[in-house]
């Protein structure tokens, strides 16, 4: 997979089976594409640290679990508007409270996020939002 830039992927922080699933997601996609996700980190880290990783970074893309967008909030906070965005339960995924993320559903959203990675923008852009 060829990407111009190395990624930073930066995780939901939440406990929901959603939350988890990104945590899970972003480390499969570092462990398999290493050439194109140079690190993954969760939204919880301190905004200091959060901001240095967010800020050397080439490209950053949020990974939310779900509306609430914990990820994409965070990296608003201190400044940075990540260049992607993906959230678990806009790509079929089911938020269901503290359930452990299933095998099936850290590959579909791995996968996603590997689609947003090769297109280069996020899912659904390319639609038209009008009638």
């Amino acid at each position: 997979m060829a990407v111009s830039e190395p990624v930073t992927l930066v995780t939901c922080s939440g406990l929901s089976n959603t939350g988890k699933l990104t945590g899970r997601a972003g480390m499969v996609i570092l462990q398999r594409y290493p050439e194109t996700v140079e690190i993954s980190l969760p939204a919880s880290r301190p905004p200091a640290s959060l901001e240095e990783a967010a800020r050397s970074a080439g490209r950053v893309l949020a990974l939310d679990g779900c509306e609430d967008t914990c990820a994409l909030k965070k990296l608003r906070e201190i400044g940075v508007e990540p260049d992607l965005h993906v959230v678990a339960t806009e790509c079929g995924i089911v938020k269901n409270g503290m359930a452990e993320p299933r095998f099936d559903e850290i590959e579909r959203l791995a996968g996603a996020v590997l689609e947003v990675l090769r297109s280069g923008s996020n899912p659904g852009a390319h639609q038209s939002s009008g009638p």
